[in-house]
């Protein structure tokens, strides 16, 4: 089965203003060389650091995809740029500092995706006194942030409320029984956008027996709070369960083993983690949602040495973060992953290997599933 786009086609990458990227022959905004634009930082033909902030490394796609691949994208458009990397280790304090210490050692831009987009507000507004720019990463942070780029976050929870009812109903009455849901931390703005998009869809469709608000997108926490709730609401009696991400599914399917809950009950997940994909084929989770990190991580690196250049930028669209009420925005659309589309997505793409999904465990289901 091909890929299933949710929320039609959105445009990418390549919705810079002007023509290329920058660096390319023929344009302004000291790219390289000619009369430098007013608004540049920085210039391709003398090179520029580049601060990049990650939240955490508990999530694999952090230090697996995101960086190396906007490091590299960065280095293909901007040879002499230099990168400048941290991680925050799920610390909201730990990124300010981080921020400052950038700000300090002369990083004009920033490429940021914010532990706490409230809390990182202050340092957003701190680089905009200093002359510096913000595009905000993943997640849309607070404050005076120049550009954006993520994906549809309200349209991953719909997918993901819509993947869990469907499977659901496929047992029966949806509301032969309560469902639990496991949100993603209350500190990420787009966790408050998945859990909008789901509820939109199972709200009067199900019964939610327990619902929480995990900090720190936490497998562990995620793992207590569905043991409380299968002991709570009776695990023989649970039809389903939302979890916001991969992490907190590996966390969530130890618990639903633990507790007896009936084999094959409906779990979702997002991130296309390699051992969500393993769970899906193993049937011990029914979907995740895969986003593609390269073609968001090319979108923050053009954003990027583009608002360092003094080129313009535009995106799909512009978003609101209170501090700013346009923002330009590139968004891109989520996939939904099923035990049917492995082969035609993550493997198509290259996100996962054949041969890092087929271990032995899971070798007989992979021939199950086509997938050898």
């Amino acid at each position: 089965m091909k890929a299933q786009v949710i929320g039609g086609v959105l445009a990418i990458v390549g919705l810079l203003a002007g023509c290329g990227t920058a660096g390319q022959s023929g344009q302004t905004g000291g790219a390289r060389g000619g009369t430098a634009s007013p608004n540049a930082i920085g210039s391709i033909d003398e090179g520029f650091k580049i601060g990049l902030l990650l939240p955490e490394s508990k999530t694999a796609r952090y230090e697996k995809f995101d960086r190396p691949y906007i490091t590299a994208d960065i280095k293909a458009q901007c040879p002499k740029c230099e990168v400048v990397y941290n991680n925050a280790n799920q610390d909201p304090n730990q990124q300010q500092q981080q921020v400052d210490s950038m700000l300090t050692n002369g990083v004009k831009i920033l490429i940021l995706d914010a532990v706490d987009a409230k809390a990182i507000a202050s340092s957003v507004a701190k680089a905009k006194s200093q002359g510096a720019k913000v595009v905000a990463y993943d997640r849309l942070a607070g404050g005076p942030v120049d550009a954006y780029t993520s994906f549809d976050n309200l349209q991953v929870g719909k997918a993901q409320g819509q993947a869990l009812l469907d499977a659901i109903k496929a047992g029966g009455d949806p509301k032969r029984g309560p469902i639990v849901m496991v949100n993603g931390s209350p500190t990420d703005p787009n966790a408050a956008d998945f859990k909008k998009g789901a509820h939109s869809v199972l709200d009067g469709q199900v019964t939610i027996g327990k619902e929480y608000d995990t900090p720190d997108w936490s497998p562990d926490q995620a793992n207590t709070e569905a043991a409380g709730a299968f002991t709570a609401l009776g695990a023989d009696k649970v039809i389903g369960v939302y979890a916001a991400n991969d992490g907190m599914a590996g966390g969530i399917a130890r618990a639903m083993q633990n507790a007896g809950v009936k084999k094959g009950t409906p779990l979702t997940g997002q991130d296309a983690e390699l051992a969500a994909i393993q769970r899906i084929l193993l049937g011990t989770q029914t979907m995740t949602i895969y986003k593609p990190i390269r073609p968001e991580a090319k979108n923050a690196a053009q954003l990027a040495i583009s608002l360092a250049t003094g080129q313009g930028v535009t995106g799909t669209t512009t978003v609101d973060n209170g501090a700013n009420s346009a923002i330009p925005a590139q968004i891109i659309a989520p996939i939904v992953v099923t035990k049917e589309n492995i082969k035609d997505t993550v493997i198509k793409d290259g996100f996962w290997k054949v041969e890092e999904i087929c271990t032995a465990a899971v070798k007989p289901a992979c021939v199950a599933a086509g997938i050898s």
